[in-house]
């Protein structure tokens, strides 16, 4: 396997294991919250990981191999979300510091790979297609807040 497909899979279990935080985390605020954060990273992570299974299989991967290494990174998941409702017993520190964590992450990834695209040169519908879609991601979280 090349390089790539291991720096791939080592990003994918980083992110993976925040997605696991987060979900854990969720869970504290109730069932509601817990589900349409669960909801929420489905969606996100559908895509991700398709996305992710390419690069394996173009870094040199079988479709076996590729779908093995995927669901060894889907482990780190349930390693964050294990921590996380761990880290409810031991006090309102590590609590109140986890969301904040995650979302921090999660707006650092939005922003670094949807800015520069926004940014490139496209015509003004395109632009105004995607200051939409934003705005829609931020509606979004607001109604769930």
């Amino acid at each position: 396997m090349a390089v790539s497909g291991y720096l791939n899979l080592a990003a994918d279990a980083a992110h993976n294991f925040t997605d696991g935080l987060a979900l854990g985390a969720a869970f504290w605020g109730g069932p509601a919250r817990g589900t349409l954060t669960a909801l929420s990273v489905l969606l996100h992570e559908l895509p991700h990981e398709l996305g992710d299974m390419a690069l394996l299989l173009r870094a040199g991967c079988s479709k076996k191999q590729a779908m093995l290494l995927q669901l060894l990174t889907a482990v780190a998941a349930l390693a964050g979300a294990a921590c996380s409702l761990l880290a409810e017993g031991s006090g309102t520190g590590a609590v109140t510091g986890i969301l904040p964590f995650t979302a921090g992450g999660f707006i650092y990834l939005g922003t670094v790979s949807v800015l520069p695209e926004i940014l490139r040169d496209s015509g003004p519908a395109q632009a105004l297609l995607q200051l939409l879609a934003l705005l829609a991601g931020v509606a979004m979280m607001l109604l769930i807040a």
